[in-house]
């Protein structure tokens, strides 16, 4: 049998940029490679994990010089979490990696030149701004390679917290997170002890068994609070016990929701939800207008990122009160509703159908009587007959899932023939690619990066494209 060939130990590595995914880029022996955590200027030594004829993967072994640009991370679970890999960059070279991302995609891969390219808004928050996190309940705590070469041994214990990168079963107990506000991080952590305190078991990641699995906590800029509970079975007694403990220590939660979900994944968005206490919703609120958001509704997480995107939507749609517009992918109605004041009518249209019914109490409790929402896979929706029914659109905006749309979505917008498309991504590469399939009919004016997730590599980034 062939022995196989060892990974090599790469010495002093001078880190160049910032490439795809957010991992930082070198090169040596002729190749690129690519490892987290590196700062462009780091000088390091890297252990090589994947070996290809053209790249390499691996990690930071040792670090020989910091780079001048690097800051002291934040968070204390900077290297072991997956969620805020940048936090060694400083936020001004964040926005700057960022906004080259965009238009590096937008030429590598759509291959279209765009007139103009605006500066990227920065998030008004760099901490604390998510309004939503999920956290994984662990029959078992992952311990560090500190903890298993000293030798010492250490008690396991169900753990709450989030996975560690790559590792479907292992999942680190946080201690403090730096993502979302108060009374989040008190909330997890109640929840733990209670748990443990009470002998509730904690899933089972392989075993596929135990009683908790997911704690979900959504918050609003209008003070309102959900807690999520996703649990394996159906125990009500526990699951009233845990929620009213919640309930009286935390006197800011103004929804207390579970969900038994005994599936192999973890989406609660195929199951029931119930309403243990409170509302079955949360308020955000932009200009006056509020939005009811439900435990399974998609809302940007960060909020007040959100409304500076919403106003480069607006200003984009250039609307002048008589036009039909088609938000697509509209989700809640968010865009849908704070626009629609300032055109003749939206159609709105989305997957999911629990989000289809907020969208419409959201245009219902804001007084917004020229909005209509359909449910379905976009694909099936956008036909001709829809087109007869609903008259087609002079502006269509996108803001799709990270994969993109489907090449049948391009061709139904590009029969529809509007004037102008507003396409929102937070997948710079994907929009590239629908770009380009779009661009026989349609040239890119403006694009405008928006900062949604700082300490991340991810980007929000707005579209202008007109008629050709």
């Amino acid at each position: 049998m062939r022995k196989r060939r060892k990974n090599p130990l790469l010495q002093r590595v001078r880190i160049e940029d910032i490439a795809a995914e957010g991992k930082a880029l070198g090169r040596s022996e002729g190749k690129v490679v690519f490892v987290p955590f590196a700062v462009p200027g780091d000088l390091v030594d890297i252990q090589v994990t994947r070996l290809r004829r053209s790249y390499m993967e691996g990690f930071v072994t040792q670090f020989h010089e910091y780079s001048t640009n690097r800051v002291e991370p934040f968070c204390q679970h900077f290297g072991i979490c997956g969620g805020c890999k940048w936090q060694s960059l400083p936020y001004e070279k964040q926005l700057e990696f960022k906004q080259k991302q965009v238009v590096d995609q937008l030429l590598r891969i759509g291959r279209v030149q765009v007139s103009e390219v605006r500066s990227i808004i920065g998030s008004i928050n760099t901490q604390f701004y998510r309004n939503k996190l999920e956290f994984t309940f662990s029959s078992f705590r992952w311990l560090s390679s500190e903890e298993i070469k000293s030798g010492e041994k250490i008690e396991q214990q169900p753990v709450l917290g989030y996975h560690v990168p790559g590792m479907f079963d292992k999942v680190f107990e946080v201690k403090e997170c730096f993502l979302q506000p108060e009374p989040s991080n008190s909330i997890r952590l109640e929840v733990a002890r209670f748990a443990l305190e009470n002998g509730f078991t904690f899933y089972d990641l392989r075993q596929k068994q135990g009683f908790l699995r997911n704690l979900i906590i959504r918050t609003s800029s209008s003070g309102d609070v959900m807690v999520i509970l996703s649990v394996f079975f159906e125990d009500i007694k526990r699951i009233k016990v845990l929620l009213d403990h919640l309930k009286g220590k935390f006197k800011q939660i103004t929804s207390l929701i579970y969900v038994v979900n005994p599936k192999v994944n973890d989406t609660i968005n195929d199951l029931d939800v119930i309403c243990h206490y409170g509302n079955d919703y949360i308020v955000e609120e932009m200009e006056g207008i509020r939005f009811k958001v439900g435990p399974k509704s998609f809302y940007q997480t960060n909020s007040l990122q959100a409304y500076e995107l919403y106003k480069v939507v607006r200003e984009f749609a250039s609307l002048n009160g008589s036009e039909l517009v088609y938000d697509l992918y509209t989700g809640t109605g968010t865009i849908a509703n704070f626009i629609a004041r300032g055109c003749r009518r939206v159609v709105g249209i989305d997957y999911v159908p629990e989000a289809i019914n907020d969208a419409y109490e959201n245009s219902h409790v804001n007084g917004i009587d020229n909005t209509s929402f359909f449910p379905g896979d976009m694909k099936d929706v956008l036909t001709e007959d829809f087109f007869v029914e609903h008259g087609k659109p002079d502006v269509v905006i996108l803001d799709p899932p990270r994969a993109g749309i489907h090449p049948d979505v391009v061709n139904a917008i590009i029969n529809a023939f509007p004037h102008r498309i507003i396409y929102v991504s937070c997948n710079p590469a994907t929009q590239a690619r629908d770009i380009s399939l779009l661009s026989l009919h349609y040239r890119i004016i403006i694009i405008q990066p928006v900062d949604m997730f700082p300490h991340t590599h991810h980007v929000e980034n707005v579209a202008l494209l007109e008629r050709v």
